[in-house]
């Protein structure tokens, strides 16, 4: 056969069957792709061409079966196009690039069908598997127990307003009209949930925000029900699916009564009907439309709207009855506004009519200090666990306080002493009305609260908690604290160095003060501020010994710029006072006691002098325990050193001359080591002594202000009991020493630390020379006119009447006395006169015996 007419030669790797799997390819759009094409054979250079029958073409091919897997030629690399068998096509297996991501609509439809399929079934499912809240299984509440330091029973409070369920009936028309106007207008007509709230409740907890949200009166009937649950994402999950089960499963009026049968109204009252007793003596049944918008206004949040005050600062008996008063209008117009009540009904009643409370039974409970015993041991676990006022009122805690009864009888004895044989309501009304007392007596060693005085009780309709109130400015208390600084920091004549109290300072009456920068500090009127003294006394330059014997403003006044305010801050704060109780302008009268800490603080900050230097936070619980498990987080704080040893033993060293030649003489009486310091403020406003021995710190306040007034303003005690002028170094000092000597009888007598040099001497600007030959003449800063105002000291008694306790002057040879004539003008000015200072000389060591 003529070699032209040869047959083609076959493929090298398989003959007949490879060709016919070639020709099953060729229809396909990616076959014979350059990819796909045999590998060439070993004849080399001389083997057959390729069935595209070019190089051109072959390229072409080439670079077709390259373009992407979209057209299959992926899969004919894989050997062959077969179809996908996955069972969602994605990855798109016939798109290209970025096209085999973007998802088909069946597979966008199918996806959220599925979804919704889950969520669906989830919900049926959790709806079916939670109950329905049983409001009968929560009708027992249980006591709180509270315990003296000892152990022995204090009171057993709560429990007595057990939840009494009662049926729709007994619920007035008018309390459901206005708690449905109040709280959830479409309460008849929703499903029991409101989505958009829920939804913004579950993103505000999902996202860390806030776990508050609107809800239905179904869903707050439903959180009723799980007080001692957290507020997490689980919780709103099954609360909203108990929700949906109520508002499909359970008619309004159920729900609606389970709601007011086991809400909390304060007082101790779970339940309508408890509510109706505790504020009104009445049944529910009997209740009035104002007494109705009166509970549902309490619903709001008891803490924040019962008019016998709440836990905090912002929860005061005032301000609770301010916006109780508020809510209550707003309710009743609310009910006129969605069509529950006529604006005839709601005429009826007026600011007037908003509806007195019978006295609170949890009240008549607490006789004495135990109201005040009882709820700042509750504030102290409140907080301290996180725990709402709600949760503590369902009870079963028992709390072991560090209150000893001994020392709170002789607290509350020698206060009672005191303002029985001072005070005269009926005989001087426009005097020694409104006129009111606190203490506080704290364990220097530990920082236990020991002892307070809170009022004369809630069982006499006094609710404020005078060892704890704020407001009250401290006077010259405040100036130990100015001193500290300056031992610890330095002022700007020491170059950074701490001075000692024999350093001295300008003492005379309105003598001009210089800011830092050594400039005059300007008055309102632009001109130069001038301190005022109680005493026109000259004293020309004194040790800051002296100037804290004698409480002479000026020294002090000047003293807060040399060191500078914010370290003065900063040492009170060590020491455990407050920051937003501090005073805030940088100004002469910070350092005369503008700063209204409570006597807790005071009495906790002072101990930190006593303990050389060592601060302990204030407790009153030791012990907490919850249906007889203890609970964790009570243990005493710890200490923590808030200066200095050798500057707070130099403040102690300060303080007992102060007792011993100064304004605070009466508490010599204790026969023991004592320090302490009195204050006294503008227009005799308040006055405090705050003292300590090495085992205790008590703190005393006396002011005066209404407590039925809308701003509660402080007012001028002059004139109380009869005396012209109260000060910290009688009244107080008074109370506090009968009162310490009762509290520590028996225990062993102990003498403070003696005090290390500390500073260096470094005078103020003008001071004369440590040695000089001739009497200082006033420096140049003090004012030259003359001043017409008289002595603050009156003429010892001659009217020969045995003297009373508080009578300071009543001595016929007087000691020196804590004299004041205003915060800016004078606060704790001292006497007239000018006792010998008996500062040693020794830097650092200022005067003074040590005691004992």
């Amino acid at each position: 056969m003529s070699e032209h007419r040869r047959k083609p030669s076959q493929p090298q790797n398989g003959g007949r069957a490879d060709a016919r799997r070639a020709a099953q390819q060729r229809p396909g759009r990616g076959a014979g792709t350059g990819r796909d094409a045999p590998a060439a054979s070993h004849s080399g250079p001389y083997a057959e061409p390729s069935a595209h029958g070019s190089r051109s073409g072959a390229r072409r091919a080439g670079q077709r079966g390259s373009g992407g897997r979209g057209r299959g030629a992926g899969s004919a690399a894989r050997g062959g196009a077969r179809p996908d068998k996955r069972l969602i096509n994605y990855p798109r297996s016939d798109r290209e690039g970025w096209k085999r991501f973007l998802p088909s609509w069946k597979l966008v439809s199918g996806t959220a069908l599925g979804f919704f399929s889950i969520i669906i079934a989830g919900a049926g499912i959790g709806i079916a598997m939670v109950n329905t809240p049983d409001p009968n299984k929560a009708a027992k509440a249980q006591n709180n127990v509270f315990k003296w330091a000892n152990g022995e029973q204090m009171v057993a409070t709560g429990g007595s307003m057990n939840r009494q369920i009662v049926p729709i009936s007994s619920i007035p028309r008018s309390m459901r009209d206005a708690v449905i106007a109040a709280e959830n207008e479409s309460f008849e007509t929703d499903k029991g949930v409101d989505p958009m709230g829920v939804g913004r409740a579950v993103w505000n907890m999902a996202t860390g925000g806030s776990t508050q949200g609107g809800s239905t009166i179904t869903q707050q009937y439903v959180k009723n029900m799980y007080l001692d649950s957290n507020q997490t994402l689980k919780r709103k999950v099954t609360e909203l699916f108990i929700a949906i089960k109520l508002g499909t499963t359970e008619e309004k009026d159920t729900v609606l009564a389970g709601y007011l049968n086991t809400a909390y109204y304060g007082r101790d009252a779970y339940g309508i009907q408890a509510a109706a007793r505790a504020y009104f003596g009445k049944d529910s049944q009997d209740l009035n439309p104002a007494e109705c918008a009166f509970l549902a206004s309490v619903l709001k949040g008891p803490n924040l709207y019962n008019p016998d005050g709440g836990i905090g600062t912002a929860a005061t008996p005032q301000l609770n009855e301010d916006r109780a008063r508020k809510r209550w209008a707003w309710v009743l117009d609310r009910e006129v506004e969605v069509g529950r009540m006529d604006k005839a009904e709601r005429a009826k009643y007026a600011d007037k009519d908003f509806p007195p409370r019978v006295e609170s039974a949890q009240a008549r409970g607490m006789t004495g200090q135990i109201g005040y015993l009882v709820d700042t041991a509750k504030a102290y676990v409140m907080k301290s666990k996180g725990i709402t006022a709600e949760q503590m009122a369902l009870g079963g805690y028992e709390i072991t306080t560090t209150f000893e009864k001994p020392k709170v009888d002789a607290l509350a004895k020698a206060v009672e002493d005191t303002r029985n044989g001072l005070i005269d309501e009926k005989k001087r009304p426009d005097t020694d009305t409104f006129v009111q007392f606190g203490a506080a007596s704290v364990n220097t060693k530990t920082g236990a609260l020991v002892a307070l005085y809170g009022g004369p009780g809630w069982d006499h309709k006094y609710f404020s908690n005078n060892a704890n109130t704020t407001g009250v400015p401290v006077g010259s208390t405040w100036k130990p604290y100015v001193l500290a600084a300056a031992m610890q920091y330095g002022t700007q004549n020491s170059k950074g160095q701490g001075i000692s109290a024999d350093s001295k300072y300008m003492a005379n009456d309105l003598t001009v003060i210089n800011n830092r920068s050594g400039q005059p500090l300007r008055g309102k009127d632009g001109t130069p501020f001038k301190q005022k003294n109680e005493s026109p006394t000259a004293y020309g330059y004194v040790t800051l010994n002296e100037a804290m014997e004698k409480s002479i403003n000026v020294p002090f006044a000047q003293l807060v710029f040399d060191v500078g305010h914010d370290k003065v801050r900063r040492v009170a704060e060590s020491t455990g006072l407050l920051k937003d109780s501090m005073g805030v302008p940088n100004d002469a009268s910070f350092a005369l006691g503008t700063s209204t800490p409570s006597a807790i603080r005071m009495a906790d900050s002072y101990a930190t002098f006593a303990t050389s230097g060592t601060h302990h936070e204030p407790f009153s619980v030791t012990r907490v325990e919850k249906d007889g498990v203890p609970l964790p987080g009570f243990e005493a704080p710890k200490a923590e050193r808030a200066m200095d040893n050798s500057v707070a033993d130099n403040i102690t060293k300060v303080l007992e001359n102060v007792v011993q030649n100064g304004t605070a003489t009466k508490v010599k009486k204790l026969g023991r080591p004592a320090a302490g310091k009195t204050g006294t403020t503008d227009e005799n406003k308040s006055a405090w002594f705050v003292g300590y021995t090495p085992e205790l710190s008590t703190s005393v306040v006396l002011f005066r202000s209404d407590p039925n007034s809308k701003d509660k303003a402080l007012q001028s005690m002059k004139g109380v009991g009869d005396i012209p002028s109260i000060h910290g170094g009688d009244i107080p000092a008074e109370i506090w020493t009968e009162y310490m000597m009762e509290a520590v009888k028996g225990t062993p007598e102990t003498k403070f630390p003696e005090p290390q040099d500390v500073g260096i001497v470094a005078d103020a600007s003008g001071a004369p020379s440590p040695t000089p030959s001739a009497p200082p003449s006033p420096s140049p800063s003090p004012s030259t006119e003359p001043s017409n105002t008289p002595s603050g000291r009156p003429s010892p008694s001659k009217s020969g009447k045995p003297c009373k306790p508080w009578q300071l002057y009543c001595d016929p040879t007087p000691s020196p006395t804590d004299t004041s004539g205003g915060l800016i003008g004078g606060s704790d000015g001292g006497p007239s006169g000018s006792p010998t200072a008996t500062a040693t000389g020794r830097p650092g060591r200022p005067g003074g015996i040590t005691g004992g």
